[in-house]
């Protein structure tokens, strides 16, 4: 079968063999719920227990602090909605380029009386220093400002924007979905700053689909989304996910002990992608930030993202128009447009990720059927016009 070289690692990983070997006897052997008092529960809840303690231990948590959810959406909306059921209406501040499974229940609560206060950001993607301060001039109950962007890969300091925003006692939330395996994560240091919360997900860092966590402050209250029968210390009920929550506490084991090899990686792999990318006249975003080693996020002027996506596909590359959640929305990028880009460059922005399998070989190879596509374009371009 055909396989195209896979380089959208943003939008999800391979299993690794070693966290799926591991999961294996949880779907098949090892079938006992959770909460059973019988040596099959018991089995399996000794088996989330230790993964508990491999997700803690891979972001500097306590395994107490870690809520299992079915993803970093789930996990989103449960800081988001939680935290404000149990708080008086106020300001909701979220920067100007957080997921969707952020800005979507933020808008949800102006239904219910919050104020949404979406935070600016510069050219290059980060948190705008000046309207920062002007949205904590409004004491804000909650903040949301994600660690790295699943698009252009920038990273925000966010110990930094955390321990300016402590003075006005808002709880601060951070999505860092995509940090996982590719930044060190040190809860504890955050929780010191100022960072009361943050979200992951497993299958963006060699984990299976269907597991992600909510690493919360004990002293932060949320309601819950889900109500039945007081899973998660009361914050997510239902039936847990044993194989898939046994390959997640695998998976961020895993990642967290590769990090620098990773990072040494994708950096001569990307260094060698964008060079390509400049001498084909590509316009690069964020390059001024500091971003996600594995993160390329670019567009040619004249070129549309998605017709530019197929061709590459066609010709045996694999990767994304923009985030893999909003696919079938035909709009720029709502983050290149909060950074200023124009329309017309965001309609033809191209995001390629990396993962440790790739190779110096597949970028070239890449970098000469990007070549060969775009002459195609803009000779179809110079037809029709």
């Amino acid at each position: 079968m055909f396989a195209p070289v896979y380089f959208d690692h943003n939008a999800t990983t391979p299993l690794d063999a070693r966290v799926l070997e591991g999961m294996l006897p949880y779907l098949a052997a090892h079938y006992g719920n959770a909460s059973s008092r019988h040596e099959y529960g018991r089995a399996a809840r000794r088996a989330i227990d230790e993964a508990r303690q491999r997700v803690a231990c891979a972001v500097g948590a306590h395994p107490t602090e870690v809520v299992f959810t079915s993803g970093g959406s789930e996990a989103n909306n449960l800081f988001i909605k939680g935290a404000a059921a149990c708080l008086t209406p106020g300001v909701v501040a979220i920067s100007a380029i957080e997921h969707p499974c952020v800005r979507e229940p933020a808008q949800q609560l102006s239904h219910d009386g919050w104020v949404v206060r979406e935070i600016a950001v510069t050219e290059d993607g980060r948190v705008a220093g000046a309207d920062f301060h002007a949205v904590l001039e409004e004491r804000p109950a909650l903040v949301s400002v994600m660690l790295a962007n699943n698009e252009t890969g920038a990273v925000q300091d966010i110990a930094a924007l955390a321990a300016r925003a402590k003075p006005t006692g808002a709880w601060f939330h951070t999505d860092a979905v995509q940090a996982l395996g590719k930044l060190p994560l040190d809860f504890r240091a955050m929780n010191s700053a100022g960072v009361h919360a943050l979200t992951l997900s497993a299958h963006k860092s060699g984990g299976p689909k269907g597991a992600g966590a909510l690493v919360v402050d004990k002293r932060v209250e949320l309601r819950p989304l889900i109500a039945g029968g007081g899973h998660e210390r009361g914050l997510r009920s239902g039936t847990e996910n044993v194989a898939a929550i046994v390959g997640f506490g695998l998976a961020a084991e895993f990642a967290a002990n590769r990090l620098d090899e990773r990072a040494r990686h994708f950096v001569q792999l990307r260094a060698e992608l964008e060079a390509g990318l400049a001498a084909q006249g590509a316009a690069i975003f964020s390059v001024a930030a500091g971003r996600l080693a594995n993160t390329s996020y670019f567009a040619f002027p004249g070129i549309d993202g998605e017709t530019l996506v197929g061709r590459l596909d066609r010709a045996g590359f694999a990767v994304a128009a923009g985030a893999a959640c909003s696919a079938a929305n035909p709009e720029p990028s709502h983050v290149l447009l909060a950074m200023g880009i124009a329309s017309s460059l965001a309609r033809g922005a191209v995001r390629v990720s990396l993962g440790a399998d790739n190779t110096a070989a597949q970028i070239r190879d890449f970098l000469a059927a990007l070549k060969t596509t775009i002459l195609q374009l803009k000779g179809l371009t110079a037809l029709t016009s």
